[in-house]
């Protein structure tokens, strides 16, 4: 009977989720570009072919997977860590919790226009304080190699409160009897962290991991904002060449292959998250510190 009410979640879900997907998959099997008169015809897989053989595509997944990867395996940590910090009795944590949700808290759009002039060559803070020690400019934003790392470094300032509040939230649900148990029974603070805390942290761990995996792989607002896909296409993601081809191409049949694929990429990627993140906490017990 309690099944019965997730029914109307399950249909709005299927709206929302649902009718794009199918309509992307219909789209994919189609040509629909300047070159058909915007009009869909059917053109054999045809899309899926070139999807195959476009280094341009290869090249982004790259990109867009050691962007996720980097940015949210920090995250992760440094999201632990704050959560850890948070989870302490100490005098006005009330005010250093709402603070670290600020970042958080800002739009992207803001966030980001404030990073691209963090890294700024040469009126931005960072090569301004370089060159009064003596040093040459970095220009992070202009360098092909260096680029994706102020892209990464702007995510996780923003993003790192997010996960933080996730597993704060965990941390305040885990009993303080069984930290006290387990100390008369001998246990150190690292194999109580390893043993209580990481094991029944595990479903906020995943949570966040999840959330955060799907969105830094879809990730377009901010690149699009702090380097357009640049320098030389070093920082363009799945979604932005997608948006490329649909907005300043118009050739909506392949964007929709891109999306698609870049899809069912995702779904691969999270649940492989998900084993591997499994599989390490139900094992910690087998660790010795």
């Amino acid at each position: 009977m309690n099944y019965l009410l997730l029914i109307p979640a399950t249909l709005l879900l299927l709206l929302v989720f649902g009718f794009p997907l199918i309509r992307y998959f219909w789209l994919s099997l189609h040509a629909s570009s300047v070159l058909t008169g915007l009009e869909p015809i059917y053109n054999n897989g045809a899309n899926w072919i070139r999807l195959i053989s476009d280094g341009r595509f290869w090249q982004d997944l790259y990109q867009t997977s050691r962007f996720a990867v980097f940015s949210v395996g920090i995250e992760m940590i440094l999201a632990l860590v704050i959560a850890l910090l948070l989870n302490n009795e100490w005098k006005s944590k009330q005010i250093y919790r709402s603070i670290t949700l600020l970042p958080w808290a800002l739009p992207t759009t803001i966030m980001a226009l404030s990073w691209r002039w963090i890294f700024n060559t040469p009126y931005g803070p960072i090569d301004q304080i370089l060159n009064l020690i003596g040093f040459n400019n970095l220009n992070i934003l202009s360098n092909p190699s260096l680029a994706w790392v102020g892209t990464v470094i702007a995510d996780v300032w923003k993003t790192t409160p997010f996960i933080a509040l996730i597993l704060l939230a965990g941390l305040q649900t885990i009993p303080v009897d069984l930290y006290e148990a387990f100390r008369l029974e001998g246990g150190s603070p690292k194999q109580s962290f390893l043993y209580i805390t990481l094991p029944l942290l595990k479903p906020y761990l995943l949570l966040g991991l999840i959330f955060r995996l799907a969105q830094a792989f879809g990730v377009f607002d901010l690149i699009q904002v702090m380097t357009g896909g640049g320098p030389a296409s070093s920082t363009e993601s799945l979604a932005i060449y997608s948006y490329l081809n649909a907005m300043r191409f118009l050739d909506f049949g392949y964007s929709s292959t891109i999306m698609l694929a870049s899809f069912m990429i995702l779904i691969f990627v999270c649940l492989s998250a998900y084993i591997v993140t499994i599989t390490i906490t139900n094992n910690f017990r087998r660790y010795k510190l």
